[in-house]
C-alpha cells in the first residue's frame, strides 16, 4: 500500500483521479484536544483493483501541501464518494475552504435503498461487498508516526470496499429513479452554513430548565464568549467551561473574581485571567440586555394539541409506505414530525420535496379524512373513503 508524503506525489495521483468518474474518500482525525478536527490521514481510491488505484495521504508529512487534494475535491467532473460524510466535509471546509462536489454519501443512499437507518459502513461492506472489516484499529491515535501496518490496512479498507458499495447503490438509485431523493438530502451537506458555528447561536445547544428570558440572556452571553474563545484558541469548549458550570454561572451571576472563586463547577483555570474576565463581562452583558432582545425558546412543539389517535394512524401509514418503498422510516419523518402533523402543523420536512410525494401527500389525505387504512394479511393497505 502506498503512502503519499510529498506534494508532487499527491498532485500526480489527484491529476489521474480527476480523469475518472468518481473517487472514494475517507479521513482519520483527532478532536479530543482541539475545537476543530486535526486531520491525520486521508484515504483515496480510484475505480479499479490494482494497488496503484488506492493510496494513503499523510497530511502530517513535513513540507506537504494538500492543495492538489482540495483542487480534486472542487473538480466538478469527478464524484467524491464518502460514507457518513459530515465530519469529513467539515474538515475540508475548515482546512481547505472547499466542500467536495459533486458529492455522494453512501449512508444516505443506503437509507433510500432500504438498508435501514444510519446504516454503518461495516454493514454495507458485509451485505454488498461480501467482505468483513477489521475494526481493531478504529480507536487508535492517528496522529502518531509511524503508522502500523494494521492501521494502514484498516484505513485503506474504508475506501477500497467503498467503490463496490458506491457502484451498487448508484445503480439501484438509477433503476428506482430515486437519485433525486439523495441529491435533495445532500443539499444540507453541501451548504457552507452547515459547518459555520455562530457564537451568537451557541446558547441553543445548552439545555436549561427555564424559559426565563432574563436568565437565557445571561446563558446566551456566556455561551457566546465560550464559543468565541474556543474557536480563537482551537480548544474544546468543555476546556473553557462545561454546560453545568455555565448554568451555575447564569444562576449565581458573579460580579467579581471573589464571586467566581465560590463556584463549585468552574475549572480552576477559568477562575483567573482571560476566561474569568470574559465570564464577568458576559454575565454583565446578559444582565444589561433589554427585555425586547431576550432569547426566546421555541415551545411550539410543547404546546401542540396532538390528536393521539391520528398520530398513531400516521405512524401506521409511515410504516406501510416505507416498507412498500424499502426506505428507512426515519429518513422521511420523525416521531415528533408525525405529532406535529397530527396537531395540524404542516411545516415539517415530510410536506416538502421528495417526501411529499413518498408520504406527505397521503399523510395529508389521512389527516383530512380522505383515505383510510386496512389490514390485509400482514400488509397495511390504503383505501379511499
Amino acid at each position: 500500500m502506498r503512502t503519499l508524503t510529498t506534494t508532487e506525489e499527491l498532485a500526480q495521483f489527484c491529476q489521474e483521479a480527476a480523469t475518472h468518474d468518481y473517487v472514494t474518500v475517507d479521513t482519520e482525525f483527532l478532536r479530543e484536544r482541539t475545537y476543530y478536527s486535526k486531520l491525520c490521514l486521508v484515504q483515496l481510491a480510484m475505480p479499479g483493483t490494482s494497488d496503484e488505484t488506492a493510496v494513503l495521504v499523510d497530511p502530517l508529512a513535513s513540507g506537504i501541501s494538500l492543495q492538489p487534494l482540495y483542487d480534486l475535491m472542487a473538480d466538478e467532473t469527478t464524484v467524491k464518494v464518502f460514507h457518513a460524510a459530515r465530519q469529513d466535509l467539515e474538515i475540508f471546509f475548515h482546512d481547505g475552504n472547499v466542500i467536495p462536489a459533486p458529492l455522494f454519501d453512501t449512508q444516505v443512499a443506503a437509507m433510500v435503498c432500504g438498508f435501514g437507518e444510519q446504516v454503518g459502513y461495516e454493514t454495507l461492506v458485509r451485505k454488498i461487498a461480501k467482505e468483513t472489516v477489521d475494526k481493531s484499529s478504529r480507536f487508535t491515535d492517528w496522529s502518531r508516526r509511524p503508522l502500523s501496518e494494521a492501521q494502514k490496512s484498516y484505513a485503506l479498507a474504508d475506501v477500497t470496499h467503498l467503490r463496490q458499495i458506491y457502484e451498487y447503490l448508484r445503480d439501484q438509485l438509477a433503476k428506482s429513479k430515486r437519485d433525486i431523493w439523495v441529491r435533495e438530502e445532500l443539499a444540507v451537506l453541501r451548504a457552507p452554513q452547515t459547518y459555520q458555528i455562530d457564537p451568537g447561536n451557541a446558547w441553543e445547544r445548552v439545555k436549561t430548565r427555564t424559559s426565563s428570558g432574563k436568565f437565557l440572556a445571561i446563558v446566551r452571553e456566556l455561551a457566546r464568549f465560550r464559543e468565541s474563545y474556543a474557536q480563537a484558541r482551537n480548544v474544546p469548549r468543555s476546556r473553557v467551561y462545561k454546560d453545568d458550570a455555565l448554568i451555575e454561572l447564569a444562576s449565581t451571576k458573579p460580579k467579581d473574581m471573589n464571586d467566581l472563586s465560590r463556584s463549585r463547577l468552574l475549572l480552576r483555570e477559568a477562575r483567573k485571567g482571560e476566561i474569568a474576565e470574559g465570564i464577568l463581562k458576559a454575565v454583565a452583558a446578559g444582565q444589561a440586555c433589554p427585555s425586547e432582545d431576550y432569547p426566546v425558546v421555541d415551545t411550539r412543539r410543547e404546546k401542540l394539541n396532538v390528536n393521539p389517535a391520528l398520530a398513531d394512524l400516521l405512524r401506521v401509514l409511515l410504516k406501510a409506505k416505507t416498507e412498500e418503498m424499502g426506505v428507512a422510516a426515519k429518513l422521511i419523518a420523525s416521531a415528533s414530525d408525525l405529532d406535529m402533523l397530527a396537531a395540524g402543523d404542516r411545516d415539517v420536512p415530510a410536506m416538502r420535496g421528495w417526501r411529499l410525494e413518498a408520504f406527505g401527500a397521503d399523510a395529508l389525505r389521512l389527516c383530512n379524512g380522505e383515505i383510510g387504512l386496512a389490514v390485509k394479511g400482514r400488509a397495511v393497505k390504503v383505501f379511499t373513503l
